[in-house]
């Protein structure tokens, strides 16, 4: 597995678990603050989109995980 199916998966995860804390619907709910990570996630996704830069990707370099196309 390469560093952007990673990346995709952690975030894919923290943005579907922060809805569950987050949502008033959700049988989950704890805090309606739990949106702002949320917001927090679609937001470094929607800027390492322009730059290519990620804090994640580079944390996975660290660890000897190699990026490549998906």
């Amino acid at each position: 597995m390469n560093a952007e199916r990673i990346v995709r998966i952690v975030a894919g995860t923290f943005v579907m678990l922060s809805l569950a804390l987050g949502a008033e619907a959700s049988p989950l709910f704890v805090n309606s603050n739990f949106l702002w990570f949320t917001a927090f996630v679609g937001a470094n996704l929607f800027q390492s989109g322009f730059t290519s830069f990620c804090p994640l990707n580079n944390i996975l370099a660290k660890f000897g995980i190699k990026g490549g196309s998906c």
